[in-house]
């Protein structure tokens, strides 16, 4: 068994993150750790120190045209990291620098209906359903030549890198998921929750009915109805109108109600997906393990974290290499909120793949 003193050497890694590393990696041998000796701390970085990506970029994959914010090396091994909802590239904002200081070629991705990302055709049905974007992102590591990477996300993003990771394990590297095993089950979502995490979940009810669609379709309400939602789901971070504002830009791509509304009303099974991914979400109604190397984190502010953010909801999920992080007084997005410890989740996980 690796040394638990080099895996799980992240306390104080982000200014006001607590870290607690609970569950050591299973496969991760102590020959390995010698042989390549221990991963490097990443020196702490404030939050919101960066504002800006260098280079952002276009590519045609598959059914999109994706933007794309692009740093490091371009020969460097490859992390793909994965935003959610409500929220674009600028959860990576500080990361990224991290990551590429350490020799990574990072790529961060506008998801579909985010950001500079369009849909090739207008007769595309705008579809949110989780093996859709998992498939933009095996296109875009297509389109761009990148074999293999270290995925790592959060939200919308930890999905779909958990759909890639248990789907197509030969193009993760390893694995960062934010909130661990998050991959929808349709069955499951039929069921009522305990109220307290229904009540976190209200956003999602809203879009269900028609005055939901209307607000995401109006400027002015989605605007205010997902800065409501960055203030309580992050309710230790003290970002200013600023910070909101680079991501507010985001949500004026002319798809982006279509993308919200069908995203959530398909996990209630409200909305229809296609037929085309029929296969695979077949695949994913199993609950595939995952087996790559994989790093989870909670957030201890997070509404949607499970107490008491042990991990153990998902545990078995992870049938490889496999630790478990707990950043306390973080709130729901994670790298944004404490970068160098998502930072260092990565470079940890990799280093010992």
């Amino acid at each position: 068994m690796m040394n638990r003193r080099t895996f799980g050497k992240v306390l104080g890694l982000a200014a006001g993150a607590g870290v607690a590393s609970l569950v050591g990696l299973p496969g991760f041998t102590a020959a390995s750790a010698a042989t390549r000796g221990a991963a490097p701390t990443l020196p702490a970085i404030t939050p919101g120190t960066h504002t800006s990506f260098a280079s952002l970029k276009q590519v045609k994959a598959g059914l999109l045209d994706i933007g794309y914010a692009e740093a490091g090396p371009a020969r460097g091994p490859v992390v793909i990291c994965l935003h959610g909802w409500p929220y674009d590239i600028h959860s990576f904002v500080d990361v990224a620098p991290l990551l590429a200081a350490q020799g990574y070629r990072v790529i961060v991705p506008y998801l579909r209906g985010h950001g500079t990302t369009r849909f090739l055709s207008s007769k595309t049905f705008r579809n949110a359903q989780q093996s859709a974007i998992a498939l933009d992102i095996i296109a875009l590591m297509d389109a761009l030549e990148i074999d293999k990477a270290v995925l790592a996300g959060f939200d919308w993003g930890s999905r779909t890198a958990d759909i890639i990771a248990a789907l197509w394990p030969q193009r993760c590297k390893a694995l960062v998921s934010v909130s661990g095993y998050v991959i929808t089950n349709l069955e499951a979502n039929l069921s009522p929750l305990p109220p307290k995490a229904e009540y976190a979940w209200w956003y999602q009810y809203y879009f269900a009915t028609e005055r939901g669609r209307q607000a995401m379709e109006d400027k002015s309400k989605r605007h205010d109805l997902n800065r409501l939602v960055w203030d309580t789901v992050s309710p230790t971070w003290d970002f200013d109108d600023a910070t909101f504002e680079r991501t507010a830009a985001a949500f004026d791509n002319p798809d982006y109600a279509a993308i919200v509304i069908h995203n959530y009303r398909w996990r209630l099974s409200l909305a229809d997906g296609e037929r085309r991914y029929n296969g695979l979400e077949q695949r994913l109604a199993v609950r595939p393990v995952i087996k790559v190397p994989t790093i989870t984190l909670d957030a201890e502010r997070d509404p949607f974290t499970a107490q008491p953010g042990d991990g153990s909801s998902y545990r078995n999920m992870f049938t490889g290499a496999y630790e478990h992080r707990l950043l306390r007084g973080i709130g729901h997005n994670l790298p944004q909120e404490a970068p160098t410890a998502f930072a260092q989740a990565v470079v940890d996980v990799d280093y010992f793949s």
